[in-house]
């Protein structure tokens, strides 16, 4: 005869203590709101700044991983310029087009037949 607890209870106990829930975005949400990267491997000071430099103060060459990086961020800086251009030209147009159709309203006003007066 054994004498304690079975394995089979203790299994089940063991079981029920642990958690289901997603460990991988543990404090995403915190990083979010207090305008973090969501990890830190996304961009900061450890990923954007070199781990060295020589001891007479040059810079250590750039990793593959940052030079990728920074052309993306340049990809990302044209392409918004771009499409702010893009916005400010439409937005210029509007405008032009707006301004044409109320001149347009007011010249039909102005030509508009005019009715007689009514003598009495």
């Amino acid at each position: 005869m054994q004498r304690g607890v079975s394995r089979t209870s203790v299994f089940y106990t063991v079981k029920r203590s642990l958690q289901n829930g997603s460990v991988l975005c543990a404090g995403q949400e915190w990083r979010k709101q207090h305008g973090f990267a969501r990890s830190d491997s996304e961009y900061g000071p450890l990923t954007d700044l070199p781990d060295w430099s020589f001891t007479d103060g040059r810079p250590a060459p750039l990793w593959k991983g940052q030079i990728r990086r920074i052309e993306q961020n340049k990809a990302l800086a044209t392409r918004i310029v771009l499409l702010s251009n893009e916005v400010d030209e439409g937005m210029k147009k509007w405008s032009e087009k707006q301004e044409e159709l109320r001149q347009q309203k007011l010249l039909a006003q102005k030509t508009k037949l005019k009715a007689k007066s009514l003598k009495k």
